[in-house]
């Protein structure tokens, strides 16, 4: 079991950058997978990066080339880097990894990009 605490959403504006962090109760070295999911208002909950043990990347391709998913196995943390963030990044941000079949999410951070 591992709670999952995310931080640093906020208000930015069109085209600046927020870092979100994501800190884990206890140690993510045997959780293979960490990502970050996001849901808009209306919207269904969506992958928006993932990160393996062995530092596979996965993005989704609306946020290829601004977001980069990194993760610290000694300090318990993952990270999202928001570049050139759009309107349409509009969200609550939620860190996620699963083990033995059971799904952990943070309680969420909310990013809101104002135009």
């Amino acid at each position: 079991q591992v709670q999952l605490v995310e931080s640093g959403g906020g208000l930015v504006q069109t085209g600046g950058s927020l870092r979100l962090s994501c800190a884990a109760s206890r140690s993510i070295f045997n959780f293979n997978v960490m990502g970050w999911y996001r849901q808009a208002p209306g919207k269904q909950r969506e992958l928006v990066a993932s990160i393996t043990s062995a530092g596979r990347i996965n993005y989704a391709d609306s946020v290829k080339g601004r977001f980069t998913i990194s993760r610290d196995n000694v300090k318990n943390m993952v990270y999202m880097q928001m570049n050139s963030l759009k309107p349409e990044d509009t969200a609550v941000y939620y860190c996620n990894t699963a083990s033995t079949g059971r799904d952990y999410w943070g309680q969420g951070t909310q990013v809101t990009v104002s135009s």
